[in-house]
């Protein structure tokens, strides 16, 4: 067994941080955590005159290789899951020996989930079984990540009165990705991000019940932090709704899951 990693974290080599590896570590050491950085992939993203948010994996294995030593950091990464990317990203993790690979969803239709105009003029209950849709469908076509990073993020931004993945109005479609994830050995992540209110465990409980009761036994805590104030950010939490439903909180190292200590 290893010690509790924080799984999800950006760094400078992620467009939209700017973070330093050693003000990280730090920020770790003080709560007695490892991290594993994950910095930012979305080939083709949507961003007319804006950053792109790719990076050179050589030069990050470069910079971070000899700080991963010490044994309390794994050097991954964020991989958008869009279908023009399949290849592309299929052909991106084998540039280097990553330890972890994040998959997400950050778009619908090419649009960004993170801008509230993304959310105009759409129903709810359409846009969301099509986010649904769209994450089962791209896990099953990249069978090379590690692990689902928040399935709740289409509910940070959204504009909808209520916003909330809500598992009793979407059950069919989480339980079709869940199955998803089990079916392709891809272990599920607990995002800590949205577990400051109550109603954000309340959420994400019933999705964790129902993913151990299809079989699922394994989480990676992250709190997609991007300053260091962010790292660790309500990890007992996500451990309590972990131990909750009897799932094991591991990270990965050189691809191969490791199971943090109890």
């Amino acid at each position: 067994m290893t010690m509790f990693f924080d799984s999800h974290i950006h760094t400078s080599f992620s467009a939209d941080s700017e973070m330093r590896a050693e003000e990280a570590l730090a920020r770790a050491e003080e709560q007695g955590i490892g991290l594993v950085f994950t910095e930012h992939l979305d080939y083709d993203y949507p961003s007319a005159g804006k950053e792109q948010f790719i990076f050179d994996p050589e030069a990050y294995w470069t910079a971070y290789e000899p700080l991963r030593a010490a044994g309390n950091l794994s050097l991954g990464v964020e991989m958008g899951m869009m279908a023009s990317a399949r290849k592309k990203n299929a052909a991106f993790v084998q540039r280097v020996p990553f330890d972890f690979v994040l998959g997400s969803i950050h778009f619908l239709e090419c649009k960004d989930l993170y801008y509230p105009e993304t959310f105009a003029g759409r129903e709810k209950a359409e846009m969301y079984h099509e986010y649904f849709i769209v994450m089962r469908d791209e896990i099953y076509a990249h069978p090379f990540i590690d692990a689902l990073a928040h399935i709740d993020y289409i509910a940070r931004n959204a504009t909808f009165a209520h916003p909330e993945i809500s598992y009793g109005d979407f059950a069919d479609d989480i339980d079709a990705v869940l199955r998803a994830l089990i079916e392709t050995d891809t272990v599920i992540e607990i995002n800590t991000r949205r577990l400051s209110a109550p109603r954000g465990i309340k959420e994400l409980a019933p999705v964790c019940r129902r993913y151990r009761e299809l079989g699922g036994h394994y989480v990676t805590i992250g709190s997609d932090a991007h300053v260091p104030q962010g790292i660790g950010r309500n990890y007992d939490r996500a451990r309590e709704l972990a131990h909750a439903f009897d799932l094991t909180v591991v990270t990965f190292r050189e691809r191969k899951m490791q199971i943090c200590e109890a």
